[in-house]
């Protein structure tokens, strides 16, 4: 059984979530979904809608409404001790905590992961994506972070999986939320946009972009 790690924001579910459920999908077996925040019903529903959810785990407490890297790694730890593979979305907070889960696990980690080969088997860019290294891990537990863009989301409708609550809260308070200051943009989210259109220096000028 296959834990995937929701990416949202209490009370939206980022689509980096669909494509890392198609990544699970093709590692095989059930996939669970776990909802962590505060007030974050709505996300666990369209969770439990998406194509191929067998289960939505749901840990609702103000302790996750930022879903700190600590706590979240000491939830995922608990929860993912039950699992084959736990997959998040290779994005900052993917990153923020996932590593600490690993630790907490006592496995490797393997980052950025761009293609599924079998339930044990990985393909991952190295060397600023010049090259491709395929690794195969021995790990009770497979603790790993999905490059989304390698991977086509799943249908967000069409599933009707259970939601089931979690009692476990993370005791970490060494840290804590001090604020965010989020830049307002009418441009999609880099991991959520259908087309990036990039440039630079070697273009020379505007009529060469």
């Amino acid at each position: 059984t296959i834990l995937v790690i929701a990416e949202h924001d209490n009370s939206t579910l980022k689509a980096a979530t669909l494509n890392t459920l198609a990544a699970a999908s093709k590692i095989g077996g059930d996939v669970h979904v776990l909802v962590a925040g505060k007030d974050c019903g709505a996300v666990a529903s369209a969770a439990a809608a998406a194509t191929g959810v067998a289960k939505v785990l749901v840990a609702d407490a103000a302790i996750y409404e930022h879903q700190l890297g600590e706590v979240m790694g000491d939830l995922v730890a608990e929860l993912g001790k039950g699992y084959s593979h736990i997959l998040a979305p290779a994005t900052t907070t993917g990153k923020d905590f996932l590593p600490r889960t690993a630790a907490l696990l006592d496995v490797n980690m393997l980052s950025d992961v761009i293609e599924v080969v079998s339930a044990d088997t990985f393909s991952r860019p190295i060397y600023a994506g010049n090259a491709i290294a395929t690794y195969q891990t021995a790990d009770a537990i497979k603790v790993l972070t999905v490059r989304t863009t390698a991977f086509d989301a799943v249908a967000a409708t069409g599933g009707a999986a259970a939601v089931e609550a979690v009692g476990f809260a993370s005791g970490y308070t060494k840290a804590a939320f001090g604020g965010e200051e989020l830049a307002k943009s009418d441009r999609p989210e880099l991991t959520s946009a259908a087309i990036v259109v990039s440039g630079g220096r070697g273009m020379g000028n505007g009529e060469n972009f």
